[in-house]
């Protein structure tokens, strides 16, 4: 079995619809967690805060920095993800459909390193 992480994109410019009409994308999401679990899939997942609470920290100079703020400026931004595992990218696009439609969102399949 492989590990993949499913990334979950947003839009900038799309707003989030008030929260009475996220909860039947919320329990979709839960039930989609619960099937990874049942399924031995599951391996970690996560909902990430807005964008505009990101902070960047740069330590490759003679003093770190840190920045308010993402650190690539895009038309897009990271939602939340999940990391499952696989037996191969064919079973791990299968459950990125499921998410994708779950959360009603684009879900990006990035396979891990090897060791």
């Amino acid at each position: 079995m492989s590990q993949y992480l499913m990334s979950v994109h947003h839009d900038y410019g799309t707003e989030f619809p008030p929260m009475e009409e996220m909860q039947p994308v919320f329990a979709a999401v839960d039930r989609f967690n619960q099937k990874l679990q049942s399924e031995g899939a599951w391996v970690f997942a996560g909902g990430l805060t807005a964008i505009e609470h990101a902070t960047t920290v740069d330590n490759t100079g003679e003093r770190p920095i840190v920045t308010d703020g993402p650190y690539a400026e895009s038309k897009e931004y990271l939602g939340g993800f999940w990391v499952i595992e696989a037996a191969d990218l064919d079973a791990a696009l299968a459950w990125a459909k499921e998410g994708s439609a779950a959360c009603r969102g684009k879900v990006e399949v990035r396979a891990f390193q090897a060791e």
